[in-house]
């Protein structure tokens, strides 16, 4: 009997990214999972090989009727409304927190081990970015789903039989996003922007901080997925911050995706203080519907993620988001 990997929103950005990833190690039993009414993703998935392709809701009557009992080797879980403006809560807990109930279900039934996307919206606006109930303060629904499944995994994990682990997903950018619209990455709208319009628009300052200041932890899609295939090797059971470990500002990552587009086109490198001045980097009102939503600083606490064996580098800003623009460019 042939054995399946499993990736729920295959088609999406980390997902895609990490059907990629599988199929660089020469694994194309997969099972693509997700719901194609943004048609578009499909294009996200045109260079990966897949076993198969199944729409969700087709996938959770199928999993539920038995269909994939004793045939899966390993669920990557990445399937979940992203979009942290949806105000539609029902739809968010149905499609993040019971989806991923399911499927958990399903693999401790079946001792399959199940690897989920997290987040780090769910720290809210707290300082302290540790896994660990009290630094856990949701600010919209979004957040909160996730919160509430990651709870649901601290209550089983104990007796679990088979490894559980989830990923508090950062600030991702990189390969395979352009499909998420408005919640797109900084870096891949800085780069819209400026070749439309020669500029880029960051935020006023907000919370004390400076124009363009709000530290974020960016993490590279590339690292997510070497993380991800490290616990697909060396299973660990638990919930992990998956960011650098650095915070860094927007305006780092303006200066980052403008001087990699500058030196595609021949041109000299320029500093913030450069750019500010030339009117390349200019900056907006801070609005209004994110006021108090905000998070105006993130930094993974890398810790646990250490401790459970994954050594590996990140890359910074400067390093990421200018091989990233570099692809980007090409497109």
């Amino acid at each position: 009997m042939s054995m399946y990997y499993i990736v729920t929103g295959a088609a999406g950005f980390i997902g895609a990214n990490l059907v990629k990833g599988l199929n660089d190690r020469g694994i194309n039993n997969i099972i693509a999972v997700d719901n194609l009414k943004n048609s578009g993703k499909f294009r996200n998935l045109v260079d990966c090989e897949i076993a198969d392709y199944l729409d969700k809701q087709e996938f959770l009557e199928l999993l539920e009727q038995g269909q994939f009992d004793g045939c899966v080797e390993a669920v990557l879980h990445e399937g979940a409304c992203s979009d942290t403006m949806e105000s539609d809560g029902r739809y968010m807990m149905q499609n993040n927190y019971r989806y991923s109930a399911s499927l958990l279900d399903f693999c401790l039934d079946q001792e399959v081990d199940f690897l989920y996307a997290s987040s780090a919206s769910v720290y809210g606006g707290g300082s302290e970015f540790r896994e660990s109930r009290e630094c856990e303060a949701p600010l919209n629904v979004y957040a909160y789903s996730k919160f509430l499944f990651d709870q649901r995994v601290r209550r089983c994990l104990p007796g679990a039989s088979s490894p559980v682990s989830g990923f508090r997903y950062f600030n991702v950018y990189g390969p395979r996003e352009q499909h998420k619209g408005r919640m797109a990455s900084v870096a891949f709208h800085f780069t819209n922007q400026y070749r439309a319009e020669g500029k880029v628009r960051l935020f006023e300052g907000c919370d004390g901080r400076g124009n363009g200041e709000q530290l974020r932890d960016f993490v590279a899609v590339e690292d997510v997925v070497k993380v991800k295939l490290h616990f697909l090797d060396h299973p660990r059971p638990g919930i992990f911050n998956l960011g650098s470990g650095r915070a860094q500002s927007f305006n780092d990552v303006a200066v980052a995706t403008v001087n990699a587009c500058r030196t595609a086109a021949g041109q000299a490198a320029l500093s913030l203080n450069e750019l500010q001045a030339q009117g390349i980097i200019e900056y907006i009102a801070f609005p209004e519907a994110l006021k108090g939503k905000y998070q105006s600083f993130t930094q993974a606490d890398l810790s646990l993620l250490r401790a459970a064996g994954y050594q590996g580098e990140f890359a910074t800003v400067e390093e990421g988001v200018a091989r990233y623009v570099g692809q980007l460019l090409q497109t």
